[in-house]
């Protein structure tokens, strides 16, 4: 299992001993395929705390910050949905007792966590999604948004839902809430000085004060929405998207298993605030998991 963890802007790859790992096959009887193939009526036609876009022409990218943002260019989105939340443990646990669903950090038997005290990420043992510390850190709260979860497990959660997980640049035009906006909230990090999401308020890794109140995650909803209703665009957790990562001024051949992520976190970032702007981008392969990383679904 490979990780980019996103202490850069351009994200530096780790990995761990891949012969030592033998990856259970996540097989899934008949009726618990059928189960996230047919989803209810009630879940099909669904579009309650979701946010309808009409979509339209749109910047992507910025050519005055990252490399991976530029150059910019425009392009046309069609009108979608996406969740005003993101999903959260309780969202994911029905999920798992719906379909005995078994993620891939379970599969694995270990996931990615920052260990503070060391100063260093780290493969830990028994890291998921009920965990993502670890066993023997606190267990998830019901509330906050759902992490460990690779992009695998993202991917069967909304088409177990009815949904699926939004493209980059739908992510982007719903954070921009189709203007040319910095932020979800506007063109500068703060507002009278206060945080309008949750993310690391320090400049270096050991520098983190907790002027937001939440050193990991916190609960959805807990700061204001952004200009188009949806919370938690960015910060909190990286958010999984459909996108295969490419950059944009290259045609060469890319990684179908390297996926975009979006929206910055809790998390140090050596871009700072610029880790969690709307054209910030990140990646990762598919099957990883780490303890700052969920997702929100479209439709």
């Amino acid at each position: 299992m490979k990780f980019y963890f996103s202490f850069l802007f351009i994200p530096f790859l780790f990995s761990c001993n891949e012969a030592s790992k033998s990856k259970k096959e996540n097989k899934m009887t008949n009726a618990q395929i059928h189960s996230i193939d047919s989803v209810s009526n009630e879940k099909a036609n669904a579009y309650s705390d979701m946010i309808y876009f009409e979509g339209g022409n749109i910047t992507i990218g910025a050519n005055d910050r990252t490399p991976l943002e530029s150059p910019a260019f425009n392009i046309e989105v069609a009108p979608f949905h996406l969740d005003v939340y993101l999903v959260t443990v309780s969202d994911f646990s029905v999920f798992v007792n719906a379909t005995n669903y078994i993620t891939d950090a379970e599969n694995y038997g270990d996931s990615g966590v920052f260990d503070f005290e060391k100063l260093n990420w780290m493969l830990r043992s028994g890291a998921t999604w009920e965990y993502p510390l670890g066993p023997n850190a606190k267990k998830a709260i019901g509330n906050h948004p759902v992490t460990q979860v690779s992009w695998n497990d993202a991917a069967a959660y909304a088409k177990w839902a009815g949904k699926r997980l939004p493209t980059e640049y739908e992510w982007e035009f719903a954070a921009k809430n189709g203007e040319n906006l910095k932020y979800p909230w506007g063109n500068d990090p703060k507002i009278n000085n206060s945080f309008m999401t949750n993310v690391w308020d320090g400049k270096t890794i050991q520098d983190q004060k907790v002027l937001d109140g939440y050193l990991y995650t916190s609960p959805v909803g807990s700061f204001p929405a952004s200009k188009s209703g949806v919370y938690d665009m960015v910060g909190n957790v990286w958010q999984w998207t459909a996108t295969t990562f490419s950059p944009y001024n290259t045609d060469n051949a890319f990684n179908k298993k390297v996926k975009v992520t979006r929206g910055g976190s809790f998390m140090y970032d050596k871009a700072l605030e610029l880790s969690y702007t709307n054209t910030f981008r990140a990646q990762n392969t598919v099957d990883s998991s780490i303890f700052n990383m969920g997702f929100r679904c479209a439709k």
